[in-house]
């Protein structure tokens, strides 16, 4: 069965969960399909004035789901549509969400869940919270789209440091660079969040919602601009590399990539 992801209402207040314990809380495709759906579903919602999104068991969201890659990473049509289409579905449905969003960023934030977050108007994380993109050690690059939205809003010179050294960054780190608005005790994550979107929920929701387009209109919110086409017709040739092979193989082998 599909690891869900999870849409819960109270009030004017929505809680989406990130929810793959199986996948030691990475996100799979059927969970990409999933977030488009719901946050298609909240931005039709008129009621509803803020929105948090949160992982399950103290994490956030570790990554994309790698024991699924073998199914279609090494092909460039199905790679192309993985990318373009489910994971980009459910970023875009996010980015085009007009409520106003706070991130629970707890454990760790990885890949995916760093591009995730970068759909959130609010990130508040735990003091103990990981940031990184470490996909250099699986041998493929990041997707053109998943690139630019990371730069628009993570920074060029922090995504340059994170895929070209595949370390990570703390929580205070990402705060001092701007990503992250609060950092505080892992005790209290759930408490501020709450007390965050509370706060967000009690001012106009039609001005939230007319200030978010206005954002997204910003020349610093560039990360939906097209690329040029022929650059993306090549972005995904890499698929039947043997780097790209090594590198999943390795992981899924639990031993070092052989690059």
């Amino acid at each position: 069965m599909a690891a869900p992801v999870r849409l819960a209402l109270q009030g004017p207040i929505a809680r989406v969960t990130l929810s793959h314990p199986a996948g030691i809380d990475a996100i799979s495709r059927a969970m990409w399909r999933e977030l488009r759906e719901i946050f298609v579903q909240i931005q039709g919602a008129p009621d509803l004035r803020c929105v948090i999104v949160g992982g399950e068991n103290g994490g956030f969201c570790a990554g994309g789901d790698i024991a699924e890659y073998p199914q279609f990473r090494f092909h460039p049509e199905t790679l192309r549509r993985f990318h373009e289409e489910e994971v980009w579905g459910g970023l875009a449905a996010m980015l085009a969400c007009e409520v106003p969003m706070v991130a629970e960023l707890a454990g760790a934030c990885m890949g995916a869940g760093l591009e995730i977050a970068c759909c959130c108007d609010l990130r508040i994380a735990g003091v103990s919270t990981r940031f990184g993109a470490p996909i250099g050690r699986l041998g493929f690059p990041l997707a053109p789209r998943e690139a630019q939205l990371l730069a628009a809003v993570a920074g060029e010179a922090t995504l340059r440091e994170l895929l070209l050294e595949g370390g990570q960054l703390d929580a205070r780190e990402m705060k001092a660079r701007g990503f992250v608005q609060r950092v505080v005790p892992n005790e209290d994550l759930l408490g501020e969040v709450r007390a965050t979107a509370e706060r967000v929920a009690q001012l106009a929701p039609q001005a939230a919602r007319m200030n978010k387009r206005t954002l997204r209109r910003m020349a610093g919110r560039a990360a939906q601009a097209p690329l040029p086409e022929d650059f993306m017709a090549r972005a995904y040739d890499y698929a039947t590399s043997a780097e790209h092979r090594e590198g999943i193989s390795a992981f899924l082998e639990k031993r070092s990539p052989r690059f």
